[in-house]
Parts: structure tokens; sequence; C-alpha cells
């Protein structure tokens, strides 16, 4: 089920909240259980399985952690282990059977796998838990319902933010819902819709008409335009997707930490980083970098570190080796940028065309980055880049579409809106308290939801890209 379609705006997301609202604090939990196995469930009910095993071992894993102390180490490797070999298999075993057949030349069948949505998300919460546990950042949770509702829960399941759990453990035991929670949750979820309906899905059916084409087939402008429309796309249908689950955890009572911070206003990838898909980056600071000793063995091992969490980084997002060289094109930046001190660079005062060129720096970077990420494969994205920097070799005779067959007057007011949108022109809308300007901010935000909702009502091009990492 998707956050942005008409059965969950206007059946499934009624229907709990009712319950939700009319019924005893000691429901509230239960209720939002079940809806969130009805939620993930409703889409593909056979992966229900694999989730409810997942929340078995992590339950039995911390459990096993505090009782057998003296073998604690032992029992995290093994509930670890038992985590990641899910994800292994699910994501990843296709593609590592594909490599062995390629490097070995062997003729090993691969198998007819799908994926469960969600599986990355969930197994990395379910990691932070049980790793908590041994690290004693919080006690294990002997209701299992309690532990289920954590890594299940429904507003942040499937695409994120990746929730560690000791930072909602107590928001799990209690909670408070009222009414500027669930006013301020409702303006952040029509926020996070108009972002993903009105312009991550117009950018993407820009982005998608020219992806499919051979990068030998189209101008050197259509390359840059695809890139940027893909650029744009990500960036709003994820973090839409982010304020969407952000504003269903308000209305239930939940806070949960913020997952973009206007990415495209960076002025190095390491700014970058510290604001693009925040979850992310922090569970990796958490619970790899630091266990790898962080920066706190010299520079070297401190580059190294970086290295292989950026590494892992591009694998988390896919079985293809597209995403394994994402990882490393940012990871190099970021080694680059620590080699140079960017941190201490960046706490002096610039003029402003030094500034200029930083963010003309970080922005030539991540586009060449998401070119790659978008790419079906190495060979695509190299023919696509090339075309991009004039050095691509046209075949001018098979173009078929000019720049007008991509964007209209809707198109490039969509791309203005875009624009406007990643930078923090509108970052504290919903948080202004003159009368006035909140009564227009209101009629503005009913405006966003009608137009959603009408061109979810007409359209079939609705996909979330992150549902398929």
């Amino acid at each position: 089920m998707l956050f942005s379609s008409m059965t969950f705006i206007y059946v499934f997301l009624p229907i709990v909240l009712l319950l939700y609202l009319v019924t005893k604090k000691e429901l509230h939990n239960p209720i939002l259980l079940l809806a969130s196995i009805i939620f993930y469930a409703w889409g593909e009910p056979k992966y229900l399985a694999i989730m409810l095993l997942t929340i078995l071992i992590n339950y039995f894993g911390a459990i096993g952690i505090q009782k057998y102390n003296k073998h604690k180490k032992l029992v995290l490797v093994s509930t670890i282990l038992a985590n990641l070999g899910f994800l292994i298999y699910f994501k990843y075993f296709n593609f590592l059977i594909n490599n062995c057949n390629n490097l070995f030349h062997s003729n090993i069948h691969a198998l007819d796998i799908i994926m469960p949505i969600g599986i990355s998300f969930y197994t990395f919460q379910a990691l932070s838990y049980v790793i908590d546990v041994y690290r004693g950042e919080c006690k294990e949770q002997k209701d299992i319902y309690k532990l289920a509702l954590y890594i299940c829960l429904f507003p942040q399941l499937i695409a994120g933010p990746i929730v560690k759990y000791h930072d909602v453990a107590e928001q799990i035991d209690s909670r408070e819902v009222n009414f500027d929670k669930v006013n301020l949750g409702v303006k952040r979820f029509i926020i996070g819709l108009s972002k993903k309906v009105l312009i991550a899905n117009t950018m993407g059916a820009i982005a998608d008409k020219i992806f499919i084409q051979d990068p030998h087939n189209f101008s050197h402008a259509i390359a840059w335009l695809g890139s940027v429309a893909y650029t744009f796309q990500l960036y709003f249908d994820f973090s839409g997707y982010s304020d969407m689950a952000i504003g269903l955890g308000l209305i239930f009572g939940f806070k949960f930490m913020e997952n973009f911070n206007y990415p495209y206003i960076s002025k190095s990838i390491t700014e970058f980083w510290r604001r693009w898909h925040i979850s992310l980056s922090t569970w990796f600071k958490q619970y790899v970098y630091i266990s790898l000793g962080g920066n706190r063995a010299g520079k070297l091992k401190t580059l190294r570190n970086l290295g292989i969490v950026f590494l892992l980084t591009g694998i988390w997002h896919g079985a293809e080796w597209t995403f394994v060289v994402w990882g490393i094109w940012h990871g190099f930046f970021i080694i680059l940028e620590k080699i140079f001190n960017i941190k201490e660079f960046e706490n002096k005062p610039h003029s402003w065309y030094v500034n200029f060129l930083r963010h003309i720096y970080c922005v030539f970077i991540f586009v060449i980055g998401w070119v790659i990420f978008r790419a079906d494969n190495l060979k695509y994205a190299y023919d696509y880049l090339m075309n991009m920097f004039g050095v691509l070799q046209l075949n001018t005779n098979e173009f078929l579409y000019t720049t007008g067959y991509y964007i209209d007057r809707i198109e490039i007011i969509t791309f203005i809106a875009a624009v406007l949108c990643s930078v923090p022109l509108f970052k504290n809308m919903i948080y202004v308290e003159n009368k006035v300007a909140k009564s227009f901010i209101n009629i503005w935000l009913l405006i966003l939801f009608f137009l959603s909702t009408i061109t979810i009502a007409s359209s079939t091009y609705n996909p979330f890209i992150y549902f398929r990492f």
C-alpha cells in the first residue's frame, strides 16, 4: 500500500486514526500493530512471515544477550548473521550467483527471488535494537508485541526513516496524542504528499522517457535534462516519503528524526551526507564507522573506515555494480575532503563567489553520482555521462525527439517549483504563529492536498523509488 494512494488516504488512514483516537491508551499499541501488519500484508502477504520471523529472531536474540552475559558476543553475532542472512538471500543472492558465473565461467542457475518490500529498512532497525541491547544503551524489550510494533510500525516501515530503538523506546511505552501534534502531522503529511505527487512524479516521467533510450540517440542538452530531472525526482520522492512518515508519526504520537535537511544547498560532499538520508548516515556512523574505530586510530585508518562505510552504503542501496560504484564515487570525495580537512575550511568565512564555486562543485559531483545510480548498468552510465560531456559519438539520424517533447509549460513550472523547494525558503512555513499568515498557509495546504489527490486519481504513474532498495 502506498502513502500516495487513494486507498491509503481515504480508507486505511481515516479508519486507523478514528479507532486510535476514540479508544483508550492501552489499545493504541495493539491498534497500530494490527494496522501495520495489514498495511504490509496488503501488498505482499507471502513475505509477512519473513518480517514476523525477523521479529522473533531479534526478540530472543536480545533476551539471550542479557541472559547469557558470558556469551553475549556470540549471541549478538548469531543474531546479526541471521538478520543479514535474510537480507543477503533476498537482495543479493542472484547478484552473487551472476557474478560467480561471470568470474568462473560457471553455469549456476539464478533463483526466482522477489525482494520483500522494506527489508533493507526493517532489517537495519532490528540490527540497531540488538546492538543497542548489547552495548547497554537500552534494556531488552520483554513484551514481544512492543518490539514487533517498533520493527513494523507502518509510517516508516517501507522506506524509513530508519528509527533506532533507543530513540523511540520510551515513546512505544508512553506517548501523548493531542490536537497540536495531529495538526502538525497532517500538515507535514500534505507537504510530503505534494512533493511526491506534484514534483517527483512529474520529474520522474521526464527522466524515465530519457533514460529508457540509448544515450547515442539523444542530444547533450537532453542528457543534461534527464540527469537534472532525475536529481529532483529522487530528492522529492524520498524526502516526500520521509515527510509523510514523520507526519504520520506525529499523528500517532511519535517523533521521528529528520531524514533530509535541504541537501542540494550543500557546498561539499561531506556536508551533503550530513543533510541527505540522515537516518542511514547516522546508522552507519553509529554501528559501522564507530565499531571500526572511527577516527580514533590515526588518519590512515580513519580514511579506511570512511571508505568501508561508503562502499557498504552503495551495496545497501542495491545488488547492482552501479550502486557499488556510486558508493565508491561518494566515498572517494569524502576521503579527499577529509585529507584536505574540509571541516576546518567550512568553519572559516568565505566570499560569495567562493561559496558559489563550492556549491557548483558539490552539485556537479552528486548529479554525476545520480546518473550512475539511475543507470541500469555501468556501460549505460558511462555512455550517458560521455554524452553529457560531449565526447560520445551520437547517432543524429536516430534522434527521435527534441527537448520540447519532454518539457512543456507544466514541466517548466514544476522545474521552477523544484528549485524553490530545494532551498529553505519555506522551511518553517507550518510553524508560523501569525494568524493571518497561518490562514493563508492552511488554505495553500488544502489546495496542494486537493491537487495531489486529483493527480493521484487521474494518473497511473506513482512509484516510490526507495521501495526497491
